[in-house]
């Protein structure tokens, strides 16, 4: 691995049109159009409405042999063209089996507001500064439950620290400019320990 303890080596990709230079901007990464094999993660992003191209499919099928830790976030959200389901069921078809322990919740006009964790439960609320934190409505529950086991049963097949080990691939809304997002991934990255 080529990184200090501190800052993990994190590569970056995805189609220009989905922001892979801003992505990498703020988590710290550099966009690569070639496979970095040091690296200590891969961060793939896939704009929904602009599907993914068959660069980025090779660079992900790359990195299967080295195992490299890989996630994948779902930038332009606000775009409602596609939408984050559609970026999953995408990814599924052309990278692996995608894990997605967040699900994207929307305001009035349709716009990403929040997420919704699979594991807990729990609603992250950006509209807030800092997002708050709350308990998600019985509706939410009954809306999400056939996601949220589906996603129980991956993550615990794999056991704790699939991720690390480059096993599970969580795919991650993303909205920076509202914050959405970029508190789980760091989340997932600082559990490389590196």
């Amino acid at each position: 691995m080529n990184s200090t303890a501190s800052e993990p080596a994190i590569a970056v990709y995805g189609h220009e049109g989905a922001s892979p230079s801003i992505v990498a901007e703020v988590f710290g990464g550099r966009v690569l159009q070639v496979l970095d094999p040091e690296s200590d993660c891969a961060i793939f992003v896939i704009n929904p409405s602009m599907g993914i191209d068959q660069a980025t499919i090779d660079l992900w099928q790359a990195l299967d042999d080295l195992q490299t830790p890989r996630l994948v976030v779902v930038t332009h959200l606000e775009n409602q063209d596609a939408d984050f389901d559609d970026a999953i069921m995408l990814a599924n078809r052309v990278f692996d089996h995608m894990a997605t322990p967040y699900l994207v919740l929307h305001d009035d006009q349709g716009l990403p507001c929040a997420l919704i964790s699979l594991a807990t439960m729990r609603i992250i609320d950006y509209n807030t500064a800092p997002p708050r934190d709350m308990a998600c409505e019985p509706e939410h529950e009954t809306l999400v439950q056939e996601f949220r086991d589906e996603y129980l049963e991956l993550s615990s097949s794999l056991g704790d620290g699939a991720f690390a080990a480059g096993l599970l691939f969580p795919a991650i809304p993303l909205w920076i400019e509202k914050g959405i997002g970029v508190d789980v991934v760091k989340t997932y990255l600082a559990e490389l320990g590196v």
